[in-house]
């Protein structure tokens, strides 16, 4: 599986991206012509002291050192160093002349491409796919590749052109019969670069598309993270992940191997003409040379020929196969989509009952790590869904631990409900809940999230459960739903230790919904009846009504429509998952933050929907409402656990109606 979504992801890999490199040098030289030319010329003056460097060396010896007249000697070498300085000071010139040939066109490349992802974006209608993770890995790197290989391109292959014609001219002014010595591996060597050339190409080539799979992937990974999750598709996501990050090593690790062989060519072209002139000195002399003649031709190879030739075919090597692959890769991601032309940006509509934009969520941007949604997954589903907030999907509360036990809990006489409509065929249990002793912590090191708590729901009765942020709100509805198994006591669920249900067995008793709701792309019809299956028409149209959520299934298209959740805000996903709740036969249904993203209008009417449901409400939330509309309040503080009706709470517990405010106010939202 990982082998074909590499195949796929990365797409047909380009066979000859030395066009577009040379497409992006020929659109500088067009459009950056008069700064090409003043570069070029500063460059030619660079390389006087590679020209004058063996002439100097060949009469400061022969003229000075070698007849005794010093004085003389160190005119030479003064010629020599003048030429050095006006040298540097010309490749100091040469830098802003580069500035203005290579900053223009990585411009126009972030440009291009940010046009390009543009338009595939607006052309995928809102849908988050994985070119935008290439496009920050092409913004981040590939167009930086081309602006650096680019000036090194620009620099190094016209000072090696100029310095090797240097070189060889002076070599065979100075002494022919060495000439072939120097010009023979020098040719072999480039010989074997240009060899060469299209093996490191490919594995360059390879390397920046392994990198770009790993990058889609990753984005695909953490998209579908719920998903995976709750399918129990984590061991196929894990080794797709790793063979594409063992496909980047071995990409990259193939690469290094050319850099070794590149550093041979060197010594093939410069240490080997250095070598042969050395062993060939002693026949040179006897053949007419002098030995200051001699000492000129090694000045030429040790000071002059063997850096540039490195720089030509390390720098060379490496920054052209990189300008050559990333201007390719940026030139196909600048391409629009064939279908974008039409296309038109998603019109963004606010439902009638869910809080639009000023959430501030659309397009699934709280996807990236959430726990994995109404952990009561449907019989037949993942076998360790009941094991998700356990994966590390969801990070624990940061809690103050609770040092005091409560007392033990009981409820008001229950309200006898009829049975939900279009039950499974089989019984159901009941909504009652009890925790016996219950004590959880986040490690055996650490302080107890809760300590000793018993509470005791009976079927019918609504409960709120609120408190300051980090005291273990959100921990609390993962133990009741029977996900998280407490360090010590019992927690039963309609009669039935939650310890001895399976995941199938906690379906039918509890629906869990965190704040972060799950829409699987499918049909709406399907999506609602996620958690009851045999529900009819009525039933569903009845669900969706009794949420407010009729504007926005006929905004939708109908239960027949097919669901993008990615085109969904995070309200429109969570009224959609609270009608699959209020629809689900169970009689235990935990909200936490369930309604995080709804206006309060909104809020209000869900609240009502689940007090005529039948069933047992456990609300979590960081609102005053449903801790006003509720039979009764749990407040958590991290010292103790308080129970009470809400105005037994205000009149007796300090901490609660600072909480609360006193006058409405809303309750921390960072819970």
């Amino acid at each position: 599986m990982a082998r074909e979504a590499a195949a796929t992801a990365v797409g047909p890999v380009p066979r000859r991206p030395a066009r577009a490199a040379v497409e992006v040098l020929r659109s500088a030289w067009v459009e950056s012509r008069p700064a090409v030319v003043r570069l070029l010329a500063w460059t030619l003056l660079s390389a006087l002291p590679a020209l004058v460097s063996g002439k100097a060396m060949a009469l400061a010896v022969d003229r000075g050192f070698l007849d005794h007249r010093p004085g003389q000697a160190a005119c030479w070498l003064a010629v020599f160093a003048v030429a050095a300085l006006i040298g540097a000071w010309a490749t100091r010139q040469t830098y802003p002349q580069l500035a203005h040939v290579v900053e223009p066109v990585r411009d126009r490349l972030v440009r291009r491409l940010v046009s390009g992802l543009l338009h595939r974006g607006v052309a995928a209608r809102g849908r988050p796919d994985a070119s935008t993770a290439t496009a920050v890995a092409q913004l981040t790197r590939q167009v930086e590749a081309v602006r650096d290989s680019m000036a090194g391109q620009l620099l190094v292959v016209s000072h090696f052109a100029l310095t090797a014609v240097a070189v060889l001219g002076g070599t065979a002014m100075l002494a022919p019969a060495a000439t072939p010595l120097i010009a023979v591996p020098l040719v072999l060597a480039l010989a074997g670069f240009a060899a060469t050339t299209p093996v490191t190409m490919r594995r360059q080539r390879r390397a920046f598309a392994a990198d770009e799979t790993l990058a889609r992937l990753c984005a695909d990974t953490l998209t579908a993270l719920r998903d995976i999750v709750t399918c129990g598709a984590r061991g196929p996501a894990e080794r797709e992940l790793l063979a594409a990050v063992t496909a980047s090593v071995r990409a990259n690790r193939a690469l290094a191997v050319t850099a070794a062989v590149r550093r041979l060519l060197v010594a093939l072209g410069a240490h080997l003409p250095l070598l042969l002139v050395v062993l060939a000195a002693p026949a040179l002399v006897r053949r007419g040379l002098t030995p200051g003649e001699v000492m000129g031709v090694l000045a030429y190879l040790t000071g002059t020929l063997e850096p540039a030739l490195r720089l030509l075919v390390q720098g060379v090597g490496s920054s052209w196969l990189r300008l050559a692959v990333a201007a390719e890769r940026l030139a196909a991601a600048s391409q629009p989509p064939p279908a974008s032309a039409g296309a038109e940006v998603p019109r963004v509509v606010e439902g009638g009952a869910v809080q639009g934009e000023a959430d501030g969520s659309r397009n699934g941007e709280e996807d990236s790590a959430p726990r994995a949604e109404e952990n009561g997954v449907r019989p037949g589903e993942a076998d360790d869904a009941r094991h998700v907030s356990g994966d590390g999907t969801r990070s624990p509360d940061t809690v103050v631990p609770a040092k005091r036990r409560p007392g033990s809990v009981t409820s008001p006489k229950r309200r006898p409900d009829p049975a939900p409509d279009g039950g499974h065929g089989h019984r159901q249990a009941d909504g009652s809940v009890r925790l016996r002793d219950v004590s959880y912590s986040y490690g055996a090191a650490a302080e107890p999230v809760f300590d000793a708590l018993d509470l005791t729901l009976h079927d019918g009765e609504h409960l709120a459960v609120v408190g300051p942020s980090g005291v273990g709100k959100s921990t609390l509805a993962d133990v009741l739903a029977g996900d998280v198994p407490p360090d010590r006591g019992d927690v039963v669920l309609g009669g039935t230790a939650a310890g001895r249900l399976g995941p199938e067995e906690l379906a039918r008793v509890r629906v869990l919904l965190p704040q972060d709701a799950y829409v699987f792309a499918g049909e709406l019809r399907e999506n609602l009846r996620w958690l009851h299956p045999g529900a009819s028409e009525r039933a569903v149209m009845s669900a969706v009504r009794a949420l407010g959520a009729t504007p926005l299934v006929e905004r939708l298209g109908g239960l027949e429509a097919t669901v993008d959740p990615a085109a969904l805000s995070a309200g429109e996903r969570q009224i959609l998952a609270l009608v699959r709740a209020h629809l689900s036969p169970v009689r235990l249904v935990i909200l936490d933050e369930a309604t995080r993203h709804l206006d309060a209008r909104s809020e209000l009417h869900v609240e009502e929907a689940f007090r005529v449901r039948p069933g047992t409400v456990v609300t979590i939330t960081h609102r005053p409402g449903p801790a006003r509309g509720a039979d009764r309040v749990l407040f958590l503080d991290g010292e103790r656990a308080l129970v009470g009706t809400h105005s037994e709470l205000l009149s007796t517990a300090p901490g609660y109606r600072a909480l609360v405010g006193g006058h409405g106010a809303d309750l921390d939202p960072t819970d």
